[in-house]
């Protein structure tokens, strides 16, 4: 059964947020939403997750779920900003225990706990949400970080960060917990998937060669087109591709003020006495 799939980009973090949704029962699922941040001034905005509102209600859907691929370290996510106004759950990895756990002692984040209960839903491999007449899976496709995991809805994968567009490649793998080795098992658990499969990817970054922004191929694609895992690439050259190419990187701009809000999933820090919010920049002295 086909899902109907609508995308929304993000330019400023290049990031797909996919809303799902079965055609016969209006039913729908929100795939990686993000709230506007602005982190020169600090400015926290709603824009982009009341359009997604907007369209869910133009279409007469009914939101079941907020789903996350991972805690993402390069936007904020709004996934509890639709649960207040929709009631929907949120739903995300179960291994991100082994997230919260290394990043709450770095935000000293004492108000929440490593148990995953900011979520309304932790997923393992091959557990299964009902989406109206379609049926949400779960595939465990851990390395960028140790929780993601892909949505599998039809004949539609939702692969987050693990895969890019074939002319970009794949996810970084040096976050806490992350590993190239690993990062190519689970790639080969989607490259396994049907041909035909349409696969959904979480951001697009432009190479030289494209101008365009895209963020849906195929399994096929990716298995003959990928830059860095095409068939016949091995788990050794990959490896050793990620590692290199890794070293190179730098940390994503907004990755303190995102992942102190992701592990929550997507709630912000209590506010202090005066009815502020803050967020934390811990230092690093050197």
């Amino acid at each position: 059964m086909t899902p109907t799939v609508q995308t929304f980009f993000d330019p400023a973090t290049s990031t797909a947020t996919h809303l799902v949704s079965d055609p016969t029962t209006k039913t729908a699922a929100v795939i990686d939403p993000v709230l506007d941040y602005e982190p020169k001034a600090g400015r926290l905005s709603m824009t982009s997750a009341d359009a997604l509102l907007a369209a869910i209600k133009a279409q007469g859907l009914a939101l079941a779920y907020v789903l996350e691929t991972h805690a993402h370290a390069d936007h904020l996510s709004a996934a509890d900003y639709l649960r207040r106004k929709t009631g929907a759950r949120v739903a995300i990895g179960a291994d991100i225990v082994a997230v919260q756990a290394a990043f709450i002692p770095v935000f000293e984040a004492d108000d929440l706990a490593a148990d995953g209960g900011a979520f309304d839903r932790l997923l393992r491999e091959g557990d299964t949400l009902p989406l109206g007449d379609l049926t949400i899976g779960v595939l465990h496709t851990p390395g960028h970080t140790p929780a993601d995991v892909t949505y599998l809805i039809g004949d539609a994968a939702f692969i987050g960060d693990t895969l890019f567009m074939p002319d970009y490649g794949t996810a970084r793998t040096d976050f806490p917990g992350g590993d190239a080795a690993t990062l190519y098992r689970s790639i080969q658990k989607i490259l396994a998937l049907p041909a035909e499969t349409r696969v959904f990817v979480g951001h697009d970054y432009l190479p030289p060669t494209r101008e365009d922004n895209r963020w849906e191929t195929t399994v096929a694609r990716q298995r003959s087109e990928n830059i860095h895992i095409k068939n016949g690439v091995t788990k050794a050259a990959f490896v050793a591709m990620r590692d290199a190419r890794d070293a190179t990187l730098s940390a994503p701009t907004l990755i303190l003020p995102s992942l102190q809000v992701n592990i929550r999933g997507g709630r912000l820090p209590e506010p202090s006495k005066t009815g502020r919010v803050f967020l934390k920049l811990p230092l690093t002295m050197e």
